[in-house]
Protein backbone atom coordinates (compact mmCIF):
# COMPACT_ATOMS: atom_id res chain seq x y z
CA UNK A 1 0.00 0.00 0.00
CA UNK A 2 1.27 3.46 -0.84
CA UNK A 3 1.90 6.08 1.84
CA UNK A 4 -0.23 8.70 0.12
CA UNK A 5 -3.61 6.94 0.12
CA UNK A 6 -6.25 9.63 -0.18
CA UNK A 7 -9.28 9.45 2.09
CA UNK A 8 -12.61 10.66 0.77
CA UNK A 9 -15.06 10.68 3.66
CA UNK A 10 -18.11 12.44 2.25
CA UNK A 11 -21.00 12.18 -0.15
CA UNK A 12 -22.44 15.29 -1.85
CA UNK A 13 -26.03 15.94 -0.82
CA UNK A 14 -28.11 19.11 -0.94
CA UNK A 15 -25.18 21.25 -2.02
CA UNK A 16 -22.95 20.12 0.85
CA UNK A 17 -20.24 17.56 1.50
CA UNK A 18 -21.71 15.30 4.17
CA UNK A 19 -20.35 12.23 5.96
CA UNK A 20 -21.84 8.84 5.28
CA UNK A 21 -24.34 7.46 7.75
CA UNK A 22 -22.37 4.21 7.71
CA UNK A 23 -18.82 3.45 8.80
CA UNK A 24 -17.71 1.09 6.03
CA UNK A 25 -15.22 2.18 3.37
CA UNK A 26 -14.18 0.93 -0.06
CA UNK A 27 -10.66 0.85 -1.49
CA UNK A 28 -9.76 2.23 -4.92
CA UNK A 29 -6.96 0.30 -6.63
CA UNK A 30 -4.48 1.53 -9.24
CA UNK A 31 -4.89 -1.01 -12.02
CA UNK A 32 -1.25 -0.84 -13.12
CA UNK A 33 0.46 -0.97 -9.72
CA UNK A 34 -2.20 -2.97 -7.84
CA UNK A 35 -1.77 -0.52 -4.96
CA UNK A 36 -4.53 1.18 -2.97
CA UNK A 37 -4.67 4.84 -3.98
CA UNK A 38 -7.81 5.98 -2.16
CA UNK A 39 -10.60 5.05 0.22
CA UNK A 40 -14.18 6.18 -0.22
CA UNK A 41 -17.29 5.84 1.93
CA UNK A 42 -19.60 2.89 1.35
CA UNK A 43 -22.96 4.62 1.38
CA UNK A 44 -26.20 3.34 2.84
CA UNK A 45 -29.89 3.42 2.02
CA UNK A 46 -30.21 6.28 4.51
CA UNK A 47 -27.69 8.31 2.50
CA UNK A 48 -29.77 7.70 -0.63
CA UNK A 49 -32.95 8.75 1.17
CA UNK A 50 -31.33 12.04 2.16
CA UNK A 51 -30.05 12.66 -1.37
CA UNK A 52 -33.42 11.89 -2.96
CA UNK A 53 -35.15 14.24 -0.52
CA UNK A 54 -32.74 17.02 -1.49
CA UNK A 55 -33.30 16.35 -5.19
CA UNK A 56 -37.06 16.33 -4.75
CA UNK A 57 -36.98 19.64 -2.89
CA UNK A 58 -34.84 21.23 -5.61
CA UNK A 59 -36.94 19.96 -8.51
CA UNK A 60 -39.75 22.52 -8.24
CA UNK A 61 -37.34 25.41 -8.78
CA UNK A 62 -34.88 23.80 -11.19
CA UNK A 63 -37.60 22.42 -13.47
CA UNK A 64 -38.97 25.94 -13.98
CA UNK A 65 -35.58 27.65 -14.35
CA UNK A 66 -35.43 29.22 -17.84
CA UNK A 67 -33.50 27.22 -20.42
CA UNK A 68 -30.93 29.94 -21.01
CA UNK A 69 -30.00 29.92 -17.32
CA UNK A 70 -29.72 26.14 -17.26
CA UNK A 71 -27.57 26.40 -20.39
CA UNK A 72 -25.24 28.86 -18.67
CA UNK A 73 -24.73 26.49 -15.77
CA UNK A 74 -23.88 23.69 -18.21
CA UNK A 75 -21.37 25.87 -20.01
CA UNK A 76 -19.79 26.94 -16.73
CA UNK A 77 -19.40 23.31 -15.65
CA UNK A 78 -17.90 22.39 -19.02
CA UNK A 79 -15.42 25.26 -18.84
CA UNK A 80 -14.40 24.37 -15.30
CA UNK A 81 -13.96 20.71 -16.26
CA UNK A 82 -11.77 21.79 -19.17
CA UNK A 83 -9.60 23.56 -16.64
CA UNK A 84 -9.19 20.24 -14.82
CA UNK A 85 -8.35 18.33 -17.99
CA UNK A 86 -4.97 17.04 -16.81
CA UNK A 87 -6.49 15.94 -13.52
CA UNK A 88 -9.14 13.93 -15.38
CA UNK A 89 -6.47 12.21 -17.46
CA UNK A 90 -4.40 11.35 -14.41
CA UNK A 91 -7.34 10.02 -12.40
CA UNK A 92 -8.79 7.90 -15.21
CA UNK A 93 -5.39 6.47 -16.11
CA UNK A 94 -4.99 5.32 -12.51
CA UNK A 95 -8.51 4.03 -11.90
CA UNK A 96 -9.28 2.43 -15.26
CA UNK A 97 -5.83 1.83 -16.69
CA UNK A 98 -6.43 3.81 -19.87
CA UNK A 99 -3.15 4.81 -21.56
CA UNK A 100 -2.48 8.53 -21.32
CA UNK A 101 -3.12 9.29 -25.00
CA UNK A 102 -6.44 7.42 -24.95
CA UNK A 103 -7.42 9.11 -21.70
CA UNK A 104 -6.69 12.50 -23.25
CA UNK A 105 -8.50 11.95 -26.54
CA UNK A 106 -11.44 9.86 -25.36
CA UNK A 107 -11.94 9.61 -21.62
CA UNK A 108 -11.34 13.31 -20.94
CA UNK A 109 -11.86 14.74 -24.43
CA UNK A 110 -15.42 13.48 -24.84
CA UNK A 111 -16.31 14.36 -21.26
CA UNK A 112 -15.60 18.07 -21.51
CA UNK A 113 -17.41 18.53 -24.82
CA UNK A 114 -20.89 17.31 -23.87
CA UNK A 115 -21.75 20.34 -21.76
CA UNK A 116 -21.63 22.83 -24.63
CA UNK A 117 -23.48 20.40 -26.88
CA UNK A 118 -26.47 20.12 -24.54
CA UNK A 119 -26.37 23.82 -23.66
CA UNK A 120 -26.84 24.63 -27.33
CA UNK A 121 -29.50 21.94 -27.72
CA UNK A 122 -31.81 23.21 -25.00
CA UNK A 123 -31.61 26.71 -26.46
CA UNK A 124 -32.88 25.47 -29.83
CA UNK A 125 -35.15 22.60 -28.76
CA UNK A 126 -38.90 22.88 -29.49
CA UNK A 127 -40.39 22.39 -26.04
CA UNK A 128 -44.01 22.65 -27.22
CA UNK A 129 -46.11 22.41 -30.37
CA UNK A 130 -49.73 22.78 -31.47
CA UNK A 131 -51.44 19.60 -32.67
CA UNK A 132 -55.02 20.37 -33.65
CA UNK A 133 -56.65 21.92 -30.62
CA UNK A 134 -53.95 20.55 -28.29
CA UNK A 135 -50.85 22.18 -26.93
CA UNK A 136 -48.29 19.37 -26.59
CA UNK A 137 -45.54 20.25 -24.13
CA UNK A 138 -42.36 18.47 -23.04
CA UNK A 139 -41.52 18.63 -19.35
CA UNK A 140 -38.75 17.18 -17.15
CA UNK A 141 -39.59 13.77 -15.72
CA UNK A 142 -38.48 14.61 -12.17
CA UNK A 143 -35.82 13.11 -9.90
CA UNK A 144 -33.39 10.94 -11.86
CA UNK A 145 -31.25 8.21 -10.33
CA UNK A 146 -28.12 7.74 -12.45
CA UNK A 147 -26.16 4.51 -11.95
CA UNK A 148 -22.97 4.39 -13.99
CA UNK A 149 -20.15 1.91 -14.81
CA UNK A 150 -16.36 1.91 -14.58
CA UNK A 151 -15.13 1.51 -18.17
CA UNK A 152 -15.64 5.10 -19.39
CA UNK A 153 -16.47 6.41 -15.94
CA UNK A 154 -16.63 10.17 -16.35
CA UNK A 155 -18.00 10.22 -19.89
CA UNK A 156 -20.82 7.82 -19.08
CA UNK A 157 -21.71 9.86 -16.00
CA UNK A 158 -21.87 12.94 -18.18
CA UNK A 159 -24.00 11.12 -20.80
CA UNK A 160 -26.69 10.92 -18.10
CA UNK A 161 -26.16 13.89 -15.82
CA UNK A 162 -25.78 16.52 -18.53
CA UNK A 163 -29.02 15.82 -20.48
CA UNK A 164 -30.93 15.25 -17.24
CA UNK A 165 -29.89 18.67 -15.92
CA UNK A 166 -30.52 20.19 -19.34
CA UNK A 167 -34.05 18.78 -19.33
CA UNK A 168 -34.76 20.36 -15.95
CA UNK A 169 -34.44 17.19 -13.87
CA UNK A 170 -32.57 16.85 -10.60
CA UNK A 171 -30.10 14.00 -10.14
CA UNK A 172 -28.85 11.48 -7.60
CA UNK A 173 -25.68 9.88 -8.98
CA UNK A 174 -24.19 6.54 -7.94
CA UNK A 175 -20.89 6.15 -9.81
CA UNK A 176 -19.06 2.85 -9.91
CA UNK A 177 -17.42 2.13 -6.58
CA UNK A 178 -14.45 0.71 -8.54
CA UNK A 179 -13.73 4.06 -10.22
CA UNK A 180 -15.26 6.82 -8.06
CA UNK A 181 -12.46 9.39 -8.06
CA UNK A 182 -13.42 10.96 -11.39
CA UNK A 183 -16.93 11.48 -9.99
CA UNK A 184 -15.48 13.35 -7.03
CA UNK A 185 -13.61 15.55 -9.50
CA UNK A 186 -16.83 16.33 -11.39
CA UNK A 187 -18.68 16.99 -8.15
CA UNK A 188 -15.99 19.39 -6.96
CA UNK A 189 -16.45 21.32 -10.20
CA UNK A 190 -20.25 21.37 -9.85
CA UNK A 191 -19.90 22.64 -6.29
CA UNK A 192 -17.44 25.35 -7.33
CA UNK A 193 -19.70 26.53 -10.16
CA UNK A 194 -22.54 26.97 -7.68
CA UNK A 195 -25.26 24.78 -9.15
CA UNK A 196 -28.28 25.29 -6.87
CA UNK A 197 -28.35 23.01 -3.83
CA UNK A 198 -30.02 19.65 -4.40
CA UNK A 199 -29.99 19.81 -8.19
CA UNK A 200 -27.06 17.38 -8.27
CA UNK A 201 -26.28 14.86 -5.54
CA UNK A 202 -23.76 12.00 -5.34
CA UNK A 203 -23.75 8.95 -3.10
CA UNK A 204 -20.83 6.50 -3.32
CA UNK A 205 -21.52 2.84 -2.59
CA UNK A 206 -22.25 -0.62 -3.88
CA UNK A 207 -25.00 -1.75 -6.21
CA UNK A 208 -26.77 -4.02 -3.70
CA UNK A 209 -26.96 -1.18 -1.16
CA UNK A 210 -26.98 2.23 -2.87
CA UNK A 211 -28.05 1.14 -6.36
CA UNK A 212 -30.91 -0.98 -5.05
CA UNK A 213 -32.27 1.85 -2.93
CA UNK A 214 -32.13 4.30 -5.82
CA UNK A 215 -34.01 1.82 -8.02
CA UNK A 216 -36.77 1.16 -5.50
CA UNK A 217 -37.14 4.64 -4.03
CA UNK A 218 -40.70 5.92 -4.50
CA UNK A 219 -39.54 9.51 -5.01
CA UNK A 220 -37.14 8.63 -7.83
CA UNK A 221 -39.08 9.18 -11.06
CA UNK A 222 -36.56 7.57 -13.42
CA UNK A 223 -33.49 5.38 -13.20
CA UNK A 224 -30.87 5.61 -15.95
CA UNK A 225 -28.48 2.66 -15.76
CA UNK A 226 -25.43 1.56 -17.75
CA UNK A 227 -23.82 -1.77 -16.95
CA UNK A 228 -24.22 -5.52 -17.26
CA UNK A 229 -27.42 -7.27 -18.22
CA UNK A 230 -27.58 -9.05 -14.88
CA UNK A 231 -27.34 -5.79 -12.94
CA UNK A 232 -29.79 -4.12 -15.32
CA UNK A 233 -32.33 -6.82 -14.58
CA UNK A 234 -31.95 -6.14 -10.86
CA UNK A 235 -32.54 -2.44 -11.47
CA UNK A 236 -35.74 -3.24 -13.36
CA UNK A 237 -36.96 -5.52 -10.61
CA UNK A 238 -36.30 -2.90 -7.98
CA UNK A 239 -38.10 -0.23 -9.99
CA UNK A 240 -41.13 -2.36 -10.87
CA UNK A 241 -43.13 -1.66 -7.72
CA UNK A 242 -43.21 2.07 -8.44
CA UNK A 243 -43.59 1.74 -12.22
CA UNK A 244 -40.90 4.34 -12.78
CA UNK A 245 -39.19 4.75 -16.12
CA UNK A 246 -36.01 2.71 -16.44
CA UNK A 247 -33.45 3.45 -19.13
CA UNK A 248 -30.99 0.62 -19.67
CA UNK A 249 -27.76 0.72 -21.69
CA UNK A 250 -26.34 -2.78 -21.39
CA UNK A 251 -23.81 -5.12 -22.97
CA UNK A 252 -22.95 -6.22 -26.47
CA UNK A 253 -21.34 -8.90 -28.57
CA UNK A 254 -21.01 -6.92 -31.75
CA UNK A 255 -20.14 -8.38 -35.14
CA UNK A 256 -17.85 -6.74 -37.68
CA UNK A 257 -18.73 -8.15 -41.12
CA UNK A 258 -15.93 -8.09 -43.69
CA UNK A 259 -17.44 -8.52 -47.14
CA UNK A 260 -15.48 -10.43 -49.77
CA UNK A 261 -14.42 -7.34 -51.73
CA UNK A 262 -12.73 -5.58 -48.76
CA UNK A 263 -8.97 -5.06 -48.73
CA UNK A 264 -7.39 -7.11 -45.89
CA UNK A 265 -4.78 -4.52 -44.95
CA UNK A 266 -7.33 -1.73 -44.85
CA UNK A 267 -9.63 -3.83 -42.69
CA UNK A 268 -7.07 -5.06 -40.17
CA UNK A 269 -6.30 -1.90 -38.19
CA UNK A 270 -9.95 -1.00 -37.71
CA UNK A 271 -10.89 -4.57 -36.86
CA UNK A 272 -8.26 -4.87 -34.14
CA UNK A 273 -8.78 -1.39 -32.70
CA UNK A 274 -12.55 -1.78 -32.84
CA UNK A 275 -12.28 -4.89 -30.71
CA UNK A 276 -9.53 -3.94 -28.30
CA UNK A 277 -10.30 -0.27 -27.71
CA UNK A 278 -9.94 0.52 -23.99
CA UNK A 279 -8.39 -2.96 -23.57
CA UNK A 280 -11.65 -4.44 -24.83
CA UNK A 281 -13.62 -2.88 -21.98
CA UNK A 282 -16.16 -1.29 -24.28
CA UNK A 283 -19.78 -2.40 -24.54
CA UNK A 284 -19.90 -1.61 -28.26
CA UNK A 285 -16.54 -3.29 -29.07
CA UNK A 286 -16.55 -5.24 -32.35
CA UNK A 287 -15.50 -8.54 -30.77
CA UNK A 288 -16.72 -10.92 -33.50
CA UNK A 289 -14.91 -10.56 -36.83
CA UNK A 290 -16.86 -12.27 -39.62
CA UNK A 291 -14.76 -13.05 -42.71
CA UNK A 292 -15.66 -14.89 -45.92
CA UNK A 293 -14.54 -18.52 -45.99
CA UNK A 294 -13.20 -18.00 -49.52
CA UNK A 295 -10.59 -15.45 -48.33
CA UNK A 296 -10.20 -16.28 -44.66
CA UNK A 297 -6.43 -16.83 -44.72
CA UNK A 298 -5.80 -13.36 -46.15
CA UNK A 299 -7.90 -11.65 -43.52
CA UNK A 300 -6.57 -13.75 -40.65
CA UNK A 301 -2.96 -13.08 -41.62
CA UNK A 302 -3.59 -9.33 -41.85
CA UNK A 303 -5.38 -9.23 -38.48
CA UNK A 304 -2.68 -11.21 -36.69
CA UNK A 305 0.01 -8.97 -38.18
CA UNK A 306 -1.85 -5.89 -36.94
CA UNK A 307 -2.58 -7.29 -33.48
CA UNK A 308 1.05 -8.34 -33.10
CA UNK A 309 2.04 -4.66 -33.10
CA UNK A 310 0.09 -3.94 -29.90
CA UNK A 311 2.16 -3.19 -26.80
CA UNK A 312 1.07 -3.32 -23.17
CA UNK A 313 2.03 -0.01 -21.61
CA UNK A 314 2.20 1.92 -18.38
CA UNK A 315 -0.96 4.07 -18.42
CA UNK A 316 0.93 7.11 -17.13
CA UNK A 317 3.62 7.00 -19.82
CA UNK A 318 3.56 9.19 -22.91
CA UNK A 319 2.38 6.77 -25.60
CA UNK A 320 1.53 8.62 -28.80
CA UNK A 321 0.41 5.48 -30.68
CA UNK A 322 -3.28 5.39 -29.83
CA UNK A 323 -3.95 2.32 -31.98
CA UNK A 324 -1.26 0.01 -30.62
CA UNK A 325 -1.11 0.75 -26.88
CA UNK A 326 -3.16 -1.12 -24.29
CA UNK A 327 -3.23 -0.60 -20.55
CA UNK A 328 -4.28 -3.04 -17.84
CA UNK A 329 -7.85 -4.08 -17.13
CA UNK A 330 -9.71 -2.26 -14.39
CA UNK A 331 -9.47 -4.87 -11.62
CA UNK A 332 -8.18 -8.26 -10.58
CA UNK A 333 -11.70 -9.66 -10.87
CA UNK A 334 -11.99 -8.44 -14.45
CA UNK A 335 -8.57 -9.86 -15.32
CA UNK A 336 -9.58 -13.27 -13.98
CA UNK A 337 -12.90 -13.13 -15.83
CA UNK A 338 -11.18 -12.48 -19.16
CA UNK A 339 -8.55 -15.16 -18.56
CA UNK A 340 -11.32 -17.68 -17.87
CA UNK A 341 -12.94 -16.85 -21.19
CA UNK A 342 -9.64 -17.33 -23.02
CA UNK A 343 -9.25 -20.74 -21.41
CA UNK A 344 -12.84 -21.53 -22.36
CA UNK A 345 -12.11 -20.71 -26.00
CA UNK A 346 -9.19 -23.12 -26.05
CA UNK A 347 -11.25 -25.83 -24.30
CA UNK A 348 -14.07 -25.52 -26.84
CA UNK A 349 -11.71 -25.96 -29.80
CA UNK A 350 -10.97 -22.47 -31.09
CA UNK A 351 -7.45 -21.92 -32.46
CA UNK A 352 -5.38 -19.52 -30.36
CA UNK A 353 -3.37 -17.43 -32.83
CA UNK A 354 -2.04 -14.74 -30.52
CA UNK A 355 -1.97 -13.98 -26.81
CA UNK A 356 -3.32 -16.26 -24.15
CA UNK A 357 -4.36 -16.29 -20.48
CA UNK A 358 -0.94 -16.00 -18.84
CA UNK A 359 0.34 -12.86 -17.12
CA UNK A 360 2.47 -11.00 -19.71
CA UNK A 361 6.15 -11.64 -19.13
CA UNK A 362 7.07 -7.97 -19.32
CA UNK A 363 4.24 -6.91 -16.98
CA UNK A 364 4.52 -8.99 -13.81
CA UNK A 365 2.49 -6.39 -11.92
CA UNK A 366 -0.83 -4.92 -13.02
CA UNK A 367 -4.10 -6.35 -14.26
CA UNK A 368 -2.83 -6.87 -17.80
CA UNK A 369 -4.19 -9.35 -20.34
CA UNK A 370 -2.36 -10.12 -23.56
CA UNK A 371 -4.14 -9.04 -26.77
CA UNK A 372 -5.68 -12.32 -27.87
CA UNK A 373 -6.92 -13.52 -31.27
CA UNK A 374 -8.85 -16.74 -31.92
CA UNK A 375 -9.62 -18.35 -35.29
CA UNK A 376 -11.84 -21.34 -36.11
CA UNK A 377 -14.50 -19.93 -33.80
CA UNK A 378 -17.98 -21.29 -34.40
CA UNK A 379 -21.06 -19.13 -33.76
CA UNK A 380 -22.22 -21.29 -30.85
CA UNK A 381 -18.98 -21.15 -28.85
CA UNK A 382 -19.00 -19.35 -25.52
CA UNK A 383 -16.48 -16.76 -26.73
CA UNK A 384 -18.78 -16.01 -29.69
CA UNK A 385 -21.91 -15.60 -27.58
CA UNK A 386 -20.95 -14.04 -24.24
CA UNK A 387 -19.56 -10.60 -23.57
CA UNK A 388 -15.93 -10.99 -22.47
CA UNK A 389 -15.05 -7.32 -21.87
CA UNK A 390 -11.37 -7.78 -22.58
CA UNK A 391 -8.91 -7.68 -25.51
CA UNK A 392 -10.15 -10.89 -27.14
CA UNK A 393 -11.09 -11.12 -30.83
CA UNK A 394 -13.01 -14.10 -32.24
CA UNK A 395 -12.73 -14.71 -36.01
CA UNK A 396 -15.69 -16.53 -37.54
CA UNK A 397 -16.10 -17.54 -41.19
CA UNK A 398 -19.26 -17.32 -43.29
CA UNK A 399 -20.35 -18.53 -46.72
CA UNK A 400 -22.23 -15.56 -48.24
CA UNK A 401 -23.81 -12.23 -47.26
CA UNK A 402 -27.00 -13.87 -46.00
CA UNK A 403 -24.99 -16.23 -43.81
CA UNK A 404 -22.95 -13.31 -42.43
CA UNK A 405 -26.09 -11.40 -41.46
CA UNK A 406 -27.58 -14.51 -39.85
CA UNK A 407 -24.45 -15.05 -37.75
CA UNK A 408 -24.30 -11.37 -36.77
CA UNK A 409 -27.92 -11.48 -35.62
CA UNK A 410 -27.45 -14.78 -33.76
CA UNK A 411 -26.97 -13.06 -30.42
CA UNK A 412 -29.05 -11.99 -27.45
CA UNK A 413 -27.34 -8.62 -27.85
CA UNK A 414 -27.87 -5.87 -30.40
CA UNK A 415 -25.74 -2.90 -29.48
CA UNK A 416 -23.33 -2.23 -32.35
CA UNK A 417 -21.80 -3.65 -35.49
CA UNK A 418 -19.60 -2.95 -38.46
CA UNK A 419 -19.50 -3.65 -42.19
CA UNK A 420 -16.40 -3.37 -44.40
CA UNK A 421 -16.61 -3.34 -48.19
CA UNK A 422 -15.14 -1.69 -51.26
CA UNK A 423 -18.73 -0.92 -52.26
CA UNK A 424 -20.31 1.46 -49.75
CA UNK A 425 -23.81 0.95 -51.12
CA UNK A 426 -23.47 -2.80 -50.62
CA UNK A 427 -22.13 -2.26 -47.11
CA UNK A 428 -25.04 0.01 -46.17
CA UNK A 429 -27.50 -2.58 -47.48
CA UNK A 430 -25.94 -5.18 -45.18
CA UNK A 431 -25.83 -2.69 -42.28
CA UNK A 432 -29.60 -2.16 -42.57
CA UNK A 433 -30.12 -5.89 -41.97
CA UNK A 434 -28.10 -6.07 -38.75
CA UNK A 435 -30.37 -5.80 -35.70
CA UNK A 436 -28.34 -3.35 -33.66
CA UNK A 437 -28.61 0.22 -32.48
CA UNK A 438 -25.63 1.45 -34.51
CA UNK A 439 -23.42 0.15 -37.29
CA UNK A 440 -20.08 1.55 -38.51
CA UNK A 441 -19.54 1.34 -42.27
CA UNK A 442 -15.91 1.31 -43.44
CA UNK A 443 -14.69 2.84 -40.22
CA UNK A 444 -17.24 5.65 -40.07
CA UNK A 445 -16.25 8.02 -37.25
CA UNK A 446 -17.90 8.03 -33.83
CA UNK A 447 -20.58 10.72 -33.71
CA UNK A 448 -21.22 12.07 -30.19
CA UNK A 449 -24.54 13.69 -31.15
CA UNK A 450 -26.01 10.61 -32.83
CA UNK A 451 -28.24 8.31 -30.74
CA UNK A 452 -26.50 5.46 -28.92
CA UNK A 453 -28.26 2.40 -27.54
CA UNK A 454 -29.21 -1.14 -28.37
CA UNK A 455 -31.77 -3.70 -29.43
CA UNK A 456 -32.73 -6.89 -27.57
CA UNK A 457 -30.74 -7.49 -24.37
CA UNK A 458 -28.47 -4.54 -25.08
CA UNK A 459 -31.02 -2.22 -23.56
CA UNK A 460 -33.98 0.04 -24.19
CA UNK A 461 -32.66 3.59 -24.10
CA UNK A 462 -30.92 6.10 -26.35
CA UNK A 463 -28.23 8.45 -25.13
CA UNK A 464 -26.54 11.50 -26.70
CA UNK A 465 -27.88 14.34 -28.78
CA UNK A 466 -31.58 15.17 -29.02
CA UNK A 467 -32.50 11.56 -28.28
CA UNK A 468 -30.54 11.66 -25.03
CA UNK A 469 -32.38 14.79 -23.91
CA UNK A 470 -35.77 13.31 -24.69
CA UNK A 471 -35.13 10.28 -22.48
CA UNK A 472 -35.57 12.62 -19.50
CA UNK A 473 -38.78 14.33 -20.69
CA UNK A 474 -42.47 13.63 -20.20
CA UNK A 475 -45.09 14.57 -22.79
CA UNK A 476 -48.25 16.44 -21.79
CA UNK A 477 -51.28 17.33 -23.93
CA UNK A 478 -53.27 20.42 -23.00
CA UNK A 479 -56.60 20.46 -24.85
CA UNK A 480 -57.74 23.99 -25.73
CA UNK A 481 -61.22 25.10 -26.72
CA UNK A 482 -61.78 25.43 -30.44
Amino acid sequence: MTDDVKDYQNHYIGGEWVPSSGSDTLEVIDSATEQTIARVPSGTAADVDRAVAAAKDAFATWSTTPGDIRAKYLRDIGAALTGRFDDIVDVVSSEVGSPKTFAQMVQAGLSVGEWESFAGLIESYEWEEKVGNSLVVREPIGVVGAITPWNYPLYLIICKVTPALAAGCTVVLKPSEITPLNAYLLTEVIDEVGLPAGVFNMVIGTGPEVGARISSHPDVDMVSFTGSGRSGAEVQKGAAATAKRVGLELGGKSANIVLDDADPTAVAMGAVFGCMINSGQTCSALTRLLVPESRKDEYIDAVVAEASQIRLVDPKADEPDLFHSLGPLVSKAQQERVRNYINKGVEEGATLLLGGPEQPEDKPTGFYVKPTVFADVTPDMTIAQEEIFGPVLSIITYSDDDDAVAIANNSVYGLAGGVQSADQERAVAVARRIRTGQVDVNGGAFNPVAPFGGYKQSGNTRERGRWGLEEFLETKSIQLPA
